[in-house]
């Protein structure tokens, strides 16, 4: 029997195309794109990270994971000069000074965590087991923690990276957002907070419609407005781990989860109110 989709991800909203041929060209464009981004992260992974451990073998982690930060900043600056995407950034400041700290956003497309790493200093990130089996199987194998391990395993993972310096990127709907709407956040991100007492930075991720790298979304596809992918990424207030010391762990780890689903959805509600 076929799995009916969920609603919310539904695109029968969208307005016709106003280019077809300009419409072919960028889903083409972007398929390419993609291709690019797959091949560039094994090859990094097959022929750069052998060097550093060579080079850094003390602080291989760090070096690796500045190269990778460089490389998708170059991606995301590369796919700009073509038209693909643009973005804006406000709060840069907050994250270019966080040390062991989580960020967590919403997550409206498959671009979201190449921006975070390319602005993030020293960026560790949980990431979907199902990546292993890519082209950034190698990158995540190396540097990264894959949500199929074990709840303890990976609170440990995540404690030990985030003393150690590293911040943290979490997207706590544990799949990408609907076109319409919030998916209800897990509990996992709030949980490595309390346990490692580290302070939250939440992000939004706005901008026209992501329709094309959304979940669900044809793989031959691209925003029917013909218009390049804009990301409007907006760094809210720090969440400040102190707050819920008083409280039970469970009834911290709740609180909190709700608080940074209450500062990202009602900056959503803010400046794009077609999504709730």
């Amino acid at each position: 029997m076929k799995k009916e989709k969920d609603p919310r991800y539904a695109h029968d909203d969208l307005p016709p195309v106003k280019n077809v041929f300009l419409y072919a060209f960028r889903c083409v464009f972007k398929i390419v794109m993609i291709a690019y981004f797959g091949i560039s992260s094994f090859l990094l992974s097959l022929l750069v990270f052998p060097i550093f451990r060579i080079l850094f073998r003390k602080n291989f982690t760090v070096k690796a994971r500045a190269c990778v930060k460089f490389t998708f900043w170059y991606f995301i600056k590369f796919i700009q000069l073509v038209r693909l995407s643009s973005f804006s950034l406000q709060g840069k400041e907050i994250l270019n000074n966080a040390t062991s700290k989580i960020i967590v956003a919403n997550h409206p497309s498959i671009l979201d965590v190449v921006y975070l790493i390319a602005v993030v200093p020293n960026a560790d990130c949980i990431v979907r087991g199902g990546l292993m089996s890519s082209p950034m199987a190698g990158v995540i194998r190396n540097l990264y923690i894959v949500n199929t391990i074990g709840v303890d395993e990976m609170l440990e993972k995540s404690t030990e990276s985030l003393k150690k310096g590293a911040n943290l990127i979490i997207f706590p709907e544990g799949t990408r957002t609907p076109r319409h709407g919030l998916n209800p956040y897990k509990r996992g991100a709030a949980r490595i907070a309390l346990k490692a007492q580290s302070d939250v930075i939440p992000v939004y991720f706005g901008g026209n419609d992501k329709y094309g790298i959304g979940k669900h979304d044809p793989f031959f596809s691209y925003n029917h407005s013909g218009k390049c992918y804009h990301y409007d990424i907006r760094v809210l207030d720090t969440i400040k781990i102190q707050d819920y010391a008083s409280l039970e762990p469970q009834i911290a780890a709740r609180h909190l989860t709700e608080e940074m689903h209450r500062r990202i959805a009602a900056k959503a509600l803010e400046v794009d109110k077609r999504i709730l």
